[in-house]
């Protein structure tokens, strides 16, 4: 389904939801939350998109790869980066319950309050978009970097 043609204005609502998200946080981060939401979601396009888009801007092979594996891996990334991580699976995979006052707490202790709302509208974003791309079986491989940008 071409979702943006048929329900064209919830598609550019989302993109301006989304741009809106990304505000003020570092691009780095936002690509990692990006990734790790999709990897959680299966969401293949997404998944493709973020990993190129993450890549063109810097981000190391490394960190993407070892992303799916990260409590394993945590000395790829920065004590916020991980806080940023935790949160978004908490956020992400909701079926135990709510995000655990641990978790929450921890990434309140690595964001100030404007940035850990801007963090939160960026993971909730990235869900919409992976559910979105899910259930439309988006085709993940033709994205190149900066395409939605």
């Amino acid at each position: 389904m071409q979702f943006a043609q048929h329900a064209p204005e919830v598609y550019k609502a989302m993109v301006r939801l989304d741009a809106a998200a990304r505000r003020g946080l570092d691009p780095t981060l936002y690509e990692l939350v990006k990734i790790r939401a999709s990897q959680l979601n299966h969401c293949a396009f997404c998944l493709d998109m973020h990993t190129k888009d993450a890549l063109a801007a810097g981000e190391r092979v490394e960190r993407i790869v070892q992303l799916s594996a990260w409590e394993e891996s945590k000395h790829f990334y920065t004590a916020k980066e991980l806080a940023a991580i935790e949160l978004t699976e908490a956020i992400t995979v909701l079926t135990d319950g709510f995000v655990p006052d641990e978790v929450y707490e921890h990434a309140a202790k690595h964001f100030e309050e404007p940035e850990l709302a801007q963090l939160i509208a960026a993971i909730t974003v990235i869900n919409a978009w992976n559910r979105i791309g899910v259930s439309t079986r988006m085709v993940p491989g033709h994205y190149q970097p900066g395409q939605h940008a």
